[in-house]
């Protein structure tokens, strides 16, 4: 079994951090480049610097910003926000990325992630899945979980890892920001279903969830912001309390 990652999210809009719940009310958590730098010295394994509003805003990821949290860190971080072409995720790596991740471009394009995963390959190459309930059924969505789509999250998760997607980031827009727990029961049948990893995303409120993900739905990573931005869980500590339970967590 591969040990489990704690992986802060630094959702960026207008250059700084902002966190919210429900992807709505969002408010100010900090500068990128300091809290990227914070956790990856208190042991974080892994960060994912999102520009939330890029697509929204049809615009490119904000380069500047990823060379200068890249200038700060010694872990990977993958960055996703706006990417649409080999083209950007070349200049992307360049400046200091070591993954990308796509969502809405990968959802009008699904041949994208062949091309990405092709030319600089699957372990560079995340797909991002937003979803929320509707009846009984995942609802993928995209820009920024604005718009609903037709796509059903488990058919959508065993597509992108037949095209080349070397991890997924699901998050539950239904969990998002509630503090209230992770989507265990969608996230262990993602784990049953699929062969590549994939980082569980919303819901983190206490160390318990991160506790719960691993056991219960067997994720093999663990994303959350809020409670690493304001200080409510220090990641130390964190990997300190899973470690204790048997938990096998990266060094």
């Amino acid at each position: 079994m591969l040990a489990k990652r704690i992986i802060p999210c630094l959702d960026i809009k207008n250059g700084r951090t902002v966190k919210g719940v429900n992807f709505e009310n969002l408010r100010d958590a900090g500068d990128p480049v300091e809290l990227a730098k914070r956790y990856a010295e208190e042991g974080a394994d892994e960060l994912v610097f999102l520009d939330i509003s890029a697509t929204i805003e049809e615009r490119e990821t904000l380069y500047e910003l990823v060379t200068k949290v890249g200038e700060q860190i010694n872990i990977p971080y993958a960055v996703g926000g706006g990417i649409s072409s080999v083209e950007q995720t070349y200049k992307l790596l360049r400046c200091g990325a070591e993954k990308v991740s796509v969502n809405s471009s990968a959802v009008r394009d699904p041949k994208l992630i062949k091309e990405i995963s092709a030319e600089y390959g699957s372990q560079c190459m995340v797909v991002a899945i937003d979803a929320r309930q509707v009846g009984d059924k995942w609802v993928v969505h995209t820009h920024g979980g604005s718009r609903a789509t037709e796509l059903e999250l488990f058919g959508w998760a065993k597509r992108v890892q037949d095209l080349g997607a070397g991890e997924i980031l699901f998050t539950s827009m239904d969990h998002d920001g509630t503090k209230a727990g992770f989507a265990i029961d969608a996230l262990f049948q993602m784990n049953e279903e699929l062969s590549i990893p994939v980082i569980a995303s919303g819901g983190a409120g206490n160390k318990e969830h991160f506790k719960e993900v691993f056991e219960k739905a067997n994720a093999d990573a663990a994303l959350a912001a809020s409670v690493f931005h304001f200080g409510e869980i220090p990641i130390p500590d964190l990997k300190q309390y899973l470690s204790a339970h048997n938990i096998e967590m990266r060094n």
